[in-house]
């Protein structure tokens, strides 16, 4: 089992915590046996199955609007940075993104990085092993804002072709993990405990209905060369979804 987490945050506060604890649950795959997340992180200590990446640190760049990665993906300006991350996430088996509420929304670093990866979206080139991934989305907040910022991050991952995400936006009324109460924390280590769960048993992941319909009318704008360039268009022919193959089998 293979984590790879995206914090949206270089610090290791509220939002990184939660979903540390998910991710060592979901690996230690203790939460069967109700041990705590600290529990979990000493069983697992060492392990090489979850992979994290922070930003600005390990990707601090805005997408400036070339358009280069639209003709070769591989022209974007700050393309190798971005790869070693988006291989990462191609190869997991669990994505989790986490990242603190900014003025109600998702931080600067994660908004970027989502940006920088637009060419993963329906619209464009869509890598057929999203249509099969897992994915959990997490923030706090100090008030309120979590939940908004939550659904815009699992937005931009369902254009992916991400089919099943977990959201999980909690108000923490702290400033800092150390000063979230020893009653909130409890709560928090039954949620996670139970969203690892969730996830775990969710064995066969399906596409819904929705993806369906937006792969479709992604397709149909593909065929008739109304998409963003003839790059694109080849792409989704050379993967035979212009006929009848579509990526989730």
């Amino acid at each position: 089992m293979k984590v790879v987490m995206i914090h949206g945050q270089n610090h290791k506060g509220s939002t990184y915590n939660i979903g540390r604890q998910i991710a060592e649950k979901i690996v230690g795959s203790g939460v069967g046996d109700k041990i705590t997340g600290s529990e979990v992180a000493e069983k697992i200590a060492g392990s090489g199955n979850i992979v994290e990446f922070f930003l600005p640190r390990d990707l601090n760049h805005f997408c400036i609007g070339c358009y280069k990665c639209i003709e070769d993906v591989t022209a974007c300006p700050f393309f190798e940075e971005k790869n070693r991350i988006m291989s990462e996430v191609e190869s997991a088996d669990i994505l989790i993104f986490t990242s603190p509420t900014y003025c109600l929304r998702e931080s600067g670093p994660m908004k970027s990085f989502l940006d920088l990866t637009f060419n993963y979206w329906m619209s464009h080139r869509p890598r057929q092993c999203m249509f099969s991934k897992k994915a959990i989305v997490i923030s706090t907040c100090a008030g309120s804002g979590a939940n908004k910022t939550v659904k815009a991050i699992s937005e931009a991952l369902f254009y992916w072709g991400v089919p099943y995400i977990v959201k999980y936006g909690i108000g923490v009324q702290a400033m800092s993990w150390d000063g979230i109460s020893d009653k909130k924390k409890q709560k928090i280590d039954k949620d996670t405990t139970r969203i690892a769960r969730k996830v775990l048993a969710k064995k066969n992941v399906r596409v819904g209905g929705k993806t369906r319909v937006l792969f479709a009318l992604m397709r149909m704008m593909q065929k008739a060369n109304f998409g963003s360039g003839e790059a694109d268009r080849k792409y989704w022919e050379e993967q035979g979804w212009l006929d009848k193959k579509r990526p989730w089998g």
